[in-house]
């Protein structure tokens, strides 16, 4: 998809020890491209990180992005071409009990990054990964444009919609003139092969699945934008490209599926259900943690300025998803083989 756009390039790479950290990690390892990641040590057992035996595969700096001083020493001595912010607190329900730490880690990280980029002299091209919940969501069932009102009704969303406006005031104060060009990418929602957090429909579903019990479903009537780990990623990607070339791209880009695929919980988990035998069950209450109803994204600006658009529907991303899961456990492949396997599908 990329031709040789990473290959040899040095990419600073936060939070690749996380599941879609994982996924770029390996994927920019797949491109050829020189990675630093920066994180703390993986949190779920097991974890992609390590099933894709990335640590021998990449610089690894187990670190906390929390820590200002560090952050500033990694970025400017490792010198990348290519910065690609993701180390984040990424759960709507886990930031309802670890509030300062969500807001700690998605705000001050992020600004840290920032900071630390002020320093380097070279062109650098900057990703600073949000979230589609930073909107001001009323649950109208709008898709969402880049320029419309920023807010989140949680910390975790809230956290987000901070983080881009710091990520536009170093832009607008900082950067102007300068050889950092920062763009921000808005994504959330994403399913895919080596995810085992908790409050996840899809960890939740398969872990449920194999222990022969129902999945149990929070919020069944909830409509999300439902897309593959690979969607966003490649979006990320190609604006990292367009940014080291085109400097009208250091602006904010919405990476969401066709408007088909915002699809209910309960949409995705009939889906699942159709290729693995099992059960499901509403376990939706009222006292249960505010989470959006309604939530989609106008996708428009990144296919005029970018020219990226999704390549799976709905149908094939759970497919995707689900025959991860499956092989792994078949013991099939192993979780590197079938990563790489799903990238070279999805680039074809």
């Amino acid at each position: 998809m990329f031709g040789d756009a990473f290959y040899g390039k040095r990419v600073w790479l936060s939070g690749h020890t996380g599941f879609k950290g994982s996924w770029m990690a390996a994927w920019l390892l797949e491109l050829g491209a020189e990675v630093h990641g920066y994180a703390l040590a993986p949190d779920t057992m097991p974890s992609l990180f390590d099933q894709l035996g990335l640590a021998s595969r990449l610089e690894h700096e187990v670190a906390d992005i929390r820590h200002a001083a560090t952050v500033q020493q990694s970025i400017r001595k490792y010198r990348p071409d290519i910065v690609i912010h993701m180390a984040a607190q990424p759960l709507v329900r886990r930031s309802y009990v670890i509030p300062v730490e969500t807001y700690e880690i998605n705000i001050m990280g992020t600004v840290y990054v920032l900071e630390a980029l002020r320093a380097l002299s070279q062109r650098c091209a900057v990703v600073i990964v949000t979230s589609d919940k930073c909107y001001q969501n009323h649950d109208s069932g709008r898709a969402y444009e880049e320029n419309d009102p920023l807010g989140g009704h949680d910390p975790y969303s809230s956290s987000k919609a901070m983080a881009e406006i710091a990520a536009a005031a170093y832009r607008s104060s900082y950067f102007q003139e300068h050889s950092i060009r920062v763009a921000t990418a808005r994504a959330g929602n994403v399913i895919g092969g080596g995810d085992w957090a908790e409050d996840r429909i899809i960890p939740d579903a398969m872990r449920a699945l194999d222990q022969g019990i129902p999945i149990l479903v929070r919020n069944p009537r909830s409509v999300r934008p439902w897309q593959h780990v690979l969607e966003p990623l490649s979006g990320y990607l190609r604006l990292a490209i367009h940014l080291a070339k085109d400097p009208l791209c250091a602006t904010s880009f919405n990476f969401g599926p066709a408007a088909e695929s915002a699809r209910t919980v309960k949409d995705l988990v009939l889906e699942v259900l159709k290729t693995r035998h099992g059960t499901w069950a509403d376990v939706e209450r009222p006292g249960n943690p505010h989470e959006a109803k309604l939530l989609s994204l106008s996708i428009e600006k990144a296919n005029r300025m970018l020219g990226w658009k999704p390549r799976w529907k709905f149908e094939e991303s759970v497919s995707q998803t689900s025959a991860w899961y499956d092989q792994i456990k078949k013991g099939a492949c192993s979780p590197l083989e079938m990563v790489r396997r799903q990238i070279a599908n999805y680039g074809s």
